[in-house]
């Protein structure tokens, strides 16, 4: 009888899903669709009223002197704020001619890609066998598994 120790991670890997390349890539722009989709919302919390009530025992005056309230354009801008896809519609009409924002570019590195830890952002050396994201150390391998990986798909 060989009562030899198994690895439960390779057990683990023969049970899970293995996506091939093309699949990553689909998964992977899904992913990025959804986050540009969440990018381009408007503020919720830019109408709300701000509370201009000070306690007295937190006022720098200490209550004896009052000040003449000054008036500035701080509230026109935040009322009136601009998303990023106004700013750039702005810009185009300014200045139709490059360089602009949407002109700009710079050509390809000379150095490798950089590969980053999908959890923490450290560099990272590993890839996860079923969606192929970056980790770079046991913990973020079992944080991946247990919020990241094969989740939240479109």
């Amino acid at each position: 009888m060989s009562d030899r120790r198994e690895s439960g991670r390779l057990k683990d890997v023969n049970q899970r899903r293995v996506l091939d390349k093309a699949t990553r890539l689909r998964r992977q722009k899904r992913q990025l669709d959804a986050l540009e989709k969440d990018n381009f919302q408007e503020d919720p919390h830019a109408n709300l009223p701000f509370a201009n009530k000070k306690l007295p025992q937190f006022d720098a005056n200490e209550g004896n002197i009052k000040k003449k309230k000054k008036t500035r354009g701080d509230h026109f801008k935040q009322r009136f704020r601009k998303n990023f896809n106004a700013l750039l519609e702005e810009e185009q009409l300014n200045m139709p001619e490059p360089p602009n924002y949407v002109t700009a570019n710079v050509p390809a590195s000379k150095f490798p890609e950089r590969k980053f830890c999908a959890v923490c952002g450290f560099p990272s050396n590993y890839t996860c066998v079923s969606c192929g994201a970056r980790y770079c150390c046991v913990k973020c391998l079992a944080t991946h598994q247990d919020t990241r990986c094969l989740k939240w798909t479109v």
